[in-house]
């Protein structure tokens, strides 16, 4: 849906019209891009105000924040007849490193070297070794043969996480590798083609750009942003954007295509972020407010996302 020749107004009405958000992911934007850096803790009133604005009715929220709750993500305190909602802290701690994907270049230098998994310990069990092979997926691991996993790069505080949370410490082998000089063997950089689904990754960030790449000529014809439109488009942002960077496994640049769409993608949704984070934030607080006279600015660092906000 190019964005000429249209106002913000008419850009938002189109794109829920076209992509209407689930509500409980939309949840979980929320509580990672706004509830999070609010103090954590959001009254169920408050929420379900903040997503009316996508067509999610109150059913539908309470519906979300249960199963979340059910599924552990979030924890509830009631208070009369009222709800409040947060984080519980096992929770909070992904939440933190999924968003520091987000707010942060995904691209560092490599030093050549791969992490190399072996799960083929005869001390888990089947759920303990889907659970694993699930986690190393969603950490950017790849699967080269049935339980062995390699990254290029050394995570080791996220791989001693994940290890953690499955309850296999001391279950697996890992070790670094690097290039050899045998030039007869396959160089590794031929693993990504076959061990991670990239066309699939350039295909989300390519539609991404395609949605919004004209949002940014729109903000700069269009008058002083209303706090509500402002708002919207962060979020409806910070959703689309978080849903590619959760399947893209952040590999080096070295590794990747030379026109990476990645790099195109982060620095759109940087350019957006910082053009509406300012005026979403009064609709934020007003929203919070009118249900908890203690919210206060958001916390400071959410002020370095993106390399820093002005």
């Amino acid at each position: 849906m190019p964005a000429n020749n249209l106002s913000i107004k008419k850009w938002l009405d189109q794109y829920l019209e076209t992509n209407p958000p689930r509500a409980k992911s939309l949840v979980m934007t929320l509580f990672g891009d706004i509830i999070t850096p609010h103090g954590g803790q959001v009254w169920l009133g408050s929420l379900i105000e903040l997503l009316a604005p996508f067509g999610i009715n109150d059913r539908l929220v309470r519906t979300s924040v249960f199963r979340l709750a059910e599924e552990g993500w979030l924890d509830a305190r009631r208070e009369g007849r009222r709800s409040q909602y947060g984080l519980n802290p096992g929770s909070a701690r992904r939440f933190e490193r999924a968003y520091q994907r987000i707010y942060s270049p995904s691209h560092h230098d490599w030093n050549g070297k791969w992490t190399l998994l072996f799960a083929t310990s005869g001390a888990m069990t089947a759920e303990q070794r889907s659970d694993l092979r699930k986690e190393l997926l969603w950490q950017g691991f790849g699967m080269i043969a049935p339980s062995v996993f390699a990254r290029p790069g050394n995570d080791a505080e996220i791989l001693d996480d994940v290890l953690r949370r499955v309850g296999v410490q001391g279950a697996v082998f890992a070790c670094q590798a690097s290039e050899t000089e045998l030039p007869s063997a396959r160089p590794l950089r031929d693993l990504v083609n076959e061990c991670w689904e990239m066309g699939m990754v350039i295909a989300e960030y390519e539609r991404f750009i395609e949605f919004f790449g004209g949002v940014p000529r729109l903000l700069d014809a269009s008058p002083e942003l209303e706090p509500l439109q402002a708002y919207m488009l962060r979020t409806l942002l910070i959703h689309e954007f978080r849903r590619v960077q959760l399947h893209d496994p952040l590999l080096p640049l070295e590794l990747l295509p030379e026109k990476w769409p990645g790099k195109t993608a982060y620095q759109l949704c940087h350019d957006i972020y910082q053009a509406t984070f300012a005026a979403a934030e009064i609709h934020i607080l007003a929203t919070l407010g009118r249900e908890d006279d203690s919210v206060r600015e958001a916390a400071p660092y959410f002020y370095h996302r993106f390399g820093g906000l002005v």
